[in-house]
């Protein structure tokens, strides 16, 4: 069995808005996955280090905080605005303990051999018309088909759960349909026999995986907002993402629409890249 989290970064709004209002243009929705023996040691070393620094911030008169209220989220360690109004607990943590959960996380992807799979909507390119629960569906339907390649490929004996952030009932709704449907029909490209029925949805504060996917997506989404593909955080991830066998193409990146100059950049970022990814075979 493999877990795969989900989490976005980026609005679900289509629209760019105009040139003297611009509004974001990209979109990530993307996928971590963890081979089931990886997940205990990974929710251990990451929960061990939150209870570690609560305790210490208890003992210091600032505050009790359950693991629940120890969340991890992307932009409230890069913006302190937002880590004043949204995490007591980040707030009173020194900035040496923020790097410290920050590089605890994004450790596990080497330490887990997790491989990572992304959608990045390029909305400039969008067709007309398009609405906020197409956009999602179409970035989930591509990590959708690109786990099913890994799994094939790599772990046919293994299924994939997918853990995603439950932020919205409708679409919860929309995305859970959707799957079923890809269940029993599978879509114009593929059948799915490597997916469980459903998505599993979960509150964010209680998954330290949907929160490591967070926080993987942001980079993702900031290495193609600014075109930067030597951004660090996501030159560090590259080789990570799933690949198949001959490692020509950086598979387990999609880049849509097609007509996006960014699909050149993501073509651009494999080939600088000399690390390819370590995968691990059924026995």
């Amino acid at each position: 069995m493999y877990f795969f989290y989900l989490d976005e970064s980026g609005s679900r709004d289509p629209s760019v808005g105009t040139p003297e209002n611009p509004k974001e243009h990209i979109y990530v929705l993307l996928a971590v996955g963890l081979y089931e023996r990886q997940w205990r040691p990974f929710e251990w070393e990451i929960s061990q280090l939150k209870l570690e620094l609560a305790e210490r911030l208890q003992q210091a008169g600032k505050g009790r905080f359950e693991l629940a209220d120890c969340e991890v989220k992307s932009n409230w360690l890069r913006i302190p605005t937002e880590r004043e109004k949204r995490s007591p607990f980040l707030r009173a943590l020194a900035p040496a303990d923020l790097q410290r959960l920050t590089d605890v996380y994004f450790s596990q992807v080497a330490k887990r051999n997790a491989v990572v799979i992304a959608s990045v909507i390029d909305k400039r390119y969008l067709y007309p018309g398009t609405t906020q629960e197409r956009l999602h569906t179409i970035a989930y339907e591509f990590l959708l088909e690109r786990m099913q390649n890994y799994l094939k490929e790599y772990h046919r004996k293994h299924q994939a759960l997918i853990v995603m952030d439950d932020t919205d009932k409708k679409l919860n709704q929309s995305v859970a349909m959707r799957h079923a449907s890809f269940q029993r029909y599978g879509n114009r490209n593929m059948s799915f026999p490597n997916i469980v029925e459903y998505p599993f949805f979960t509150r964010s504060e209680l998954s330290n995986g949907v929160q490591l996917a967070d926080q993987l997506a942001y980079n993702v989404y900031r290495a193609f907002r600014y075109e930067n593909i030597d951004y660090p955080y996501f030159n560090n991830l590259l080789g990570h993402f799933y690949s198949a066998r001959d490692g020509a193409v950086l598979n387990g990146l999609k880049i849509w629409p097609d007509g996006s100059p960014l699909v050149n950049l993501a073509r651009n970022a494999w080939e600088q890249t000399k690390k390819k990814p370590s995968l691990r075979e059924d026995e």
